[in-house]
């Protein structure tokens, strides 16, 4: 049975614009899409940290480092400022792991990169949890 699993996410990342009457979703700095492993046009899941907005819409590459724009009515979603996760998923029958990029929220760059631990390590890391 396929289920959904994260593939990648860009944690912390804060809104650099809002387009409202713009032809498309969401423009983020595609080198942070290339570290996060989520490919242009993929949905994601945005995560608004500061409204609790959440929306499902698509990405694609623009704006130089650090852009994280949203556009047309996902503008609505956030202002300026606003901290977000970006998530994107994938289908399988078991977790193989993924990629989570803390951004440094004062410049949109990356603080730190984590992998997430695939289904047979992260049981062992459950096992021995207090």
């Amino acid at each position: 049975m396929l289920r959904n699993f994260v593939q990648g996410k860009l944690h912390g990342i804060r809104i650099t614009q809002c387009k409202l009457k713009y032809n498309g979703s969401c423009e983020v700095d595609p080198e942070l899409l290339r570290i996060a492993g989520i490919s242009y046009y993929e949905q994601v899941h945005i995560l608004n940290m500061t409204n609790g907005s959440r929306i499902i819409t698509y990405v694609f590459p623009g704006g130089g480092p650090g852009q994280f724009t949203l556009n047309g009515g996902a503008a609505r979603h956030g202002a300026e400022g606003d901290e977000c996760i970006i998530v994107a998923y994938r289908q399988e029958e078991e977790f193989t792991g993924a990629k989570c990029v803390i951004i440094n929220p004062a410049d949109n760059s990356v603080k730190e990169i984590m992998d997430y631990a695939a289904a047979a390590d992260a049981l062992e890391y459950e096992a021995a949890a207090p």
